[in-house]
């Protein structure tokens, strides 16, 4: 396994949709596993293929350090309620904003094995669920922002959304 280097705003491969993965090949599990290492080596609570420069439909989601989530070609199917909270993203360090988002949100994907998933969830997990499918279509949660950009100052042991 090897980390990657996390791409920043301002990098134009954040901003173009992904490609959808048809099969699981060794350097697609290879990549899964880079991306899971280096989520957890930026104490990220997800990460999405685009963000280590590879325009692919896969996220990696642990929003509880122990419940790890690899979602291949995932697609949103159902949401509800709101939730208006901070949110960051490893690749706008050092900034975070307010966002709304779905409370609730399920999506369906295939695994690592290529066999059919669901995965819902609510609060954070649905949080980061939309965040990371946002960054599969190109988008940043910066977009989506209700007010000013905000400096954040992490303490080592604190983890930030994505």
């Amino acid at each position: 396994m090897a980390l990657r280097n996390i791409r920043e705003m301002g990098d134009e491969v954040l901003n173009k949709p992904c490609k959808e993965v048809t099969e699981m090949t060794p350097r697609i599990q290879d990549l899964i596993e880079d991306m899971i290492d280096t989520m957890y080596e930026a104490n990220g609570v997800g990460l999405a293929a685009p963000q280590v420069g590879v325009l692919k439909r896969i996220v990696v989601i642990d929003v509880t350090g122990e419940d790890l989530h690899v979602l291949i070609n995932p697609r949103l199917v159902e949401t509800s309620g709101e939730q208006t909270g901070h949110e960051g993203c490893l690749s706008v360090p050092g900034k975070s904003g307010i966002v709304t988002r779905p409370n609730y949100a399920k999506v369906v994907a295939l695994d690592e094995k290529m066999k059919p998933i669901e995965l819902e969830g609510t609060e954070l997990l649905a949080r980061a669920i939309c965040h990371e499918l946002d960054h599969l279509d190109g988008h940043l949660y910066v977009e989506k922002v209700e007010g000013p950009l905000m400096d954040v100052n992490y303490d080592e042991d604190e983890e930030c959304e994505d």
